[in-house]
């Protein structure tokens, strides 16, 4: 029993099971899609409870890791992700999947996983906090000029932003007092980590069929997320250390390319474009899943082969 309650607390166990149970049981997916921006709200706002207030002061230090953020979540990932799947997809609907991928914040993922990997904590904080606010307007512009506002308003993707960025962010700062912390500190990593999970049995199971019987589209799926996320990162990390940037940075820099909000992409997808654009999106948080566990064992390995 104590085993089974540890698997349930571990982040990588819940995230991949929520896809098995997406396969297996996703005719139920259906009707809880409604409540997805419910949900993608409620994880929203525990998971910036991770970015402090003392990190907006003093404003003159934010500018350039937020430029840096916004530029490397949506400048060099979406070029290449909306490059890739533009040759790739044929699929209008898959192809809208990705634009929104392309267009997501990055995951809060990247905080805690800074530390981790032995990245600059703050930097990625203020690196994460200026592609969040950049968000509210880069996202609905882009998806807009990109899908040509294929049946959608701008204006209700600002609100969409609004909903799922603004005020979450807006209501952390209040959990952030110290005697509504101390509650949110001790439940914030599950209702983060379950929230995630159920998204992303949402996006997988109410699209069971398409796992089932196009293995073509699921691999064209997966070589462009496999493309942006390992070998991009890399790359982009092989290039900044050649150029003898600070290592520490460029670590936090890897993660602000390559991490995104699977669970935003997910809301944003199925809310705007349906069913089907939300298969990229469920994808998206396996590979993310998978790098992050990669540049883990990475280290680890590498810090054992130091020790020898």
């Amino acid at each position: 029993m104590h085993f089974i309650i540890n698997l349930l607390r571990n982040r990588n166990f819940v995230l991949i099971l929520a896809v098995f149970m997406g396969l297996l049981l996703g005719d139920y997916a259906g009707s809880i899609k409604d409540y997805t921006i419910y949900v993608l709200a409620i994880v929203m706002t525990f998971s910036m409870t991770n970015i402090r207030t003392s990190s907006f002061y003093p404003p003159k230090l934010l500018i350039k890791p937020m430029l840096l953020g916004i530029l490397l979540n949506y400048m060099v990932y979406a070029v290449v992700m909306i490059g890739l799947a533009y040759f790739l997809i044929e699929d209008k609907d898959l192809f809208y999947g990705f634009v929104v991928i392309a267009t997501t914040p990055p995951g809060v993922a990247i905080i805690p996983f800074s530390y981790i990997l032995k990245g600059d904590v703050e930097y990625s904080i203020k690196g994460v906090l200026g592609a969040f606010l950049c968000t509210v307007f880069v996202t609905p512009f882009a998806v807009g000029w990109i899908t040509g506002n294929d049946g959608i308003a701008t204006l209700d993707l600002f609100l969409l932003m609004v909903k799922t960025i603004v005020i979450p962010l807006l209501i952390s700062r209040v959990l952030l007092m110290p005697r509504l912390f101390r509650v949110v500190d001790i439940v914030r990593g599950k209702v983060v980590d379950w929230g995630f999970a159920l998204l992303i049995f949402i996006a997988v199971g109410l699209n069971r069929q398409v796992f089932f019987s196009e293995p073509v589209i699921l691999l064209r799926i997966g070589l462009i997320l496999f493309l942006t996320h390992f070998v991009l990162g890399l790359v982009y990390e092989k290039l900044a250390l050649l150029l003898k940037r600070d290592k520490v940075k460029v670590m936090s820099e890897n993660l602000l390319l390559t991490v995104k909000s699977s669970g935003f992409a997910v809301v944003t997808a199925i809310t705007l474009f349906g069913q089907k654009a939300a298969i990229p999106t469920a994808g998206l948080a396996i590979f993310v899943l998978l790098y992050l566990l990669f540049l883990s064992f990475r280290m680890d390995w590498q810090q054992k082969s130091r020790q020898k």
